[in-house]
């Protein structure tokens, strides 16, 4: 059952990205309408509550404070921001890869907390022994980032049968990538949702590139949610990652669909702005394609609209910019001041507490 929806309208300024086909658009104006001055308003401090937050990480991996690997979501933002606004957090999970930072602060977590566990102390989300791929929420549902690739479809299947187990209308939400799509765990777990109908929801965010290879070398298909969701009787959508209209009104549909018992694949079509990890110089691509998609911000965009539509003064604006570049300056430096792990730390939750 299979479906492409397009029941919006006309796209308003959208722009293909990632490659293949955009199936799904909206009309922004009605879909701003429907989101309202104060939801919306929410969702652009929170991009930026996201936005901040990589590019101080970013910083301060370069000061050699953070080790290890860093996976940073700049250009991203929409699509998280869009589908956790309409989630229900202690009641739906989320599941997600190492590029887990957004959907951490997103599910309600304190940006202090999250920076000090990519600092590697005490106070961080899991006492420093997580760092930057492994943040965790049992009391908001997030069941964590994961380091290997295609490993966190497992568990959000896993995380929809409990919910449809429980009768509580929660819904799974799983995170991945269009590299993680030709791993069998992705196939495996399809076929286990459509065939026990489970309230599940899977989220490829198509940034075009695998690491360093490219969509298109690594995925026999143009749209990977059009091409293979028919095969496991789920129902797909194929849209604009970089437009924030448009990821809304696909999360609003497809978590309808699946407190249903309906589950849904989608590809967001969106573009990652730096390489796949601060290690990467991205050099696969060219200095005008990332030109082109910045071009897009999704950030600048809805700030733009913002300020046209005078729910908010280009002043304001940048005070809300102001206000969450502080919070995470303070998380900075609530990390940087925060004690190491003491050894005893080492002997800590090798067993259940």
């Amino acid at each position: 059952m299979s479906t492409t929806t397009d029941t919006i309208g006309a796209a308003t300024g959208t722009a293909a990205s990632a490659g293949g086909d955009i199936l799904y658009r909206v009309d922004a104006k009605k879909v701003r309408a429907e989101i309202g001055k104060e939801r919306l308003i929410a969702m652009f401090r929170k991009m930026l509550l996201v936005r901040h937050f990589e590019e101080r990480a970013d910083q301060n991996y370069k000061a050699k404070k953070i080790a290890g690997f860093l996976h940073l979501y700049i250009g991203q933002e929409a699509v998280a921001t869009a589908f956790y606004d309409h989630l229900k957090p202690g009641r739906d999970y989320t599941v997600t890869s190492y590029r887990c930072h957004a959907q951490a602060l997103l599910a309600g977590l304190d940006p202090k907390e999250l920076m000090a566990e990519l600092f590697g102390k005490v106070t961080g989300n899991v006492r420093g022994k997580g760092g930057s791929m492994h943040f965790f929420s049992k009391e908001k549902g997030m069941l964590g980032g994961h380091g290997i690739v295609g490993g966190q479809i497992p568990v959000g299947t896993g995380a929809a049968f409990t919910a449809k187990y429980l009768g509580n209308g929660g819904v799974s939400l799983t995170f991945l990538g269009d590299g993680a799509s030709p791993q069998g765990t992705f196939h495996e777990s399809l076929n286990i949702a459509g065939l026990w109908r489970l309230p599940a929801i899977y989220l490829i965010e198509n940034n075009m590139y695998g690491m360093g290879t490219a969509c298109s070398r690594a995925v026999a298909v143009k749209n990977i949610a059009e091409a293979k969701a028919p095969g496991y009787n789920l129902t797909s959508f194929t849209y604009d990652g970089l437009d924030l209209y448009a990821s809304w009104k696909v999360a609003q549909e497809a978590i309808a669909l699946a407190r249903r018992n309906e589950p849904v694949l989608i590809e967001a079509k969106t573009y990652r702005y730096r390489g796949h990890s601060v290690s990467d110089p991205a050099l696969y691509r060219s200095k005008d394609e990332l030109a082109k998609y910045q071009a897009l911000d999704p950030i600048e965009r809805i700030k733009a609209d913002l300020i046209a539509e005078k729910w908010l003064s280009a002043d304001e604006a940048e005070r809300i910019n102001e206000e969450t570049l502080e919070r995470i300056q303070a998380a900075v430096a609530f990390a940087d001041e925060s004690p190491e792990p003491p050894p005893s730390e080492l002997t800590r939750h090798v067993y259940a507490e």
